[in-house]
């Protein structure tokens, strides 16, 4: 089932918080294991698969990254060996890659600070881009739904790129 459909909320990016907590609360009291321990196997088994389901529903949603990840994935949009991201930015995070593979040879703070600056900033740019498709998507419809995940889709891919940047990025500043 659906995560969204499961908690009675509309798919989006930025779904309301609270009601994701209170729908979770409210299903975890429902389908508490405990209350059901009297039951046939069958509906105990029923009430163990929705309780998890509920878990797994909340892990996700409650998650900005794992949330568009899997509204991402429930549109066929994440689909191994056809995720390409634009040859501009590749060739950028080329040129990062370069300074990082330098300062592995060659070790030097201020560049370090200077790789770091230019990798946050290229991810707070992304983030600004990319939030009024955010903001908008729950109202699209057709082509322009599809044009928005395409959006999504891109920018995920490229923050997953980024974040293995600072990931590089964060081993090099624990090693000075």
């Amino acid at each position: 089932m659906n995560y969204f459909e499961f908690y009675h909320i509309p798919e989006s990016f930025l779904p309301d918080e609270k009601a994701i907590k209170a729908r979770y609360y409210e299903l975890s009291r429902e389908y508490h294991p405990d209350f059901y321990a009297n039951e046939d196997l069958g509906t105990q088994q029923k009430i163990l698969e929705l309780s998890t389901l509920n878990t797994n529903a909340y892990r996700t949603l409650s998650n900005p990254d794992l949330r568009m990840q899997y509204i991402l994935k429930e549109h066929g949009l994440l689909e191994e060996g056809k995720n390409e991201l634009p040859g501009d930015f590749l060739m950028e995070m080329m040129e990062l890659n370069e300074e990082l593979m330098e300062l592995e040879f060659d070790f030097d703070a201020a560049k370090l600070h200077e790789v770091g600056e230019k990798s946050t900033g290229i991810m707070a740019q992304l983030e600004n881009d990319i939030l009024p498709v955010l903001q908008r998507y729950p109202e699209l419809h057709g082509v322009t739904k599809e044009e928005a995940l395409q959006e999504v889709k891109t920018y995920y891919l490229k923050k997953k790129y980024l974040l293995r940047i600072q990931e590089t990025l964060s081993k090099f500043a624990t090693r000075s």
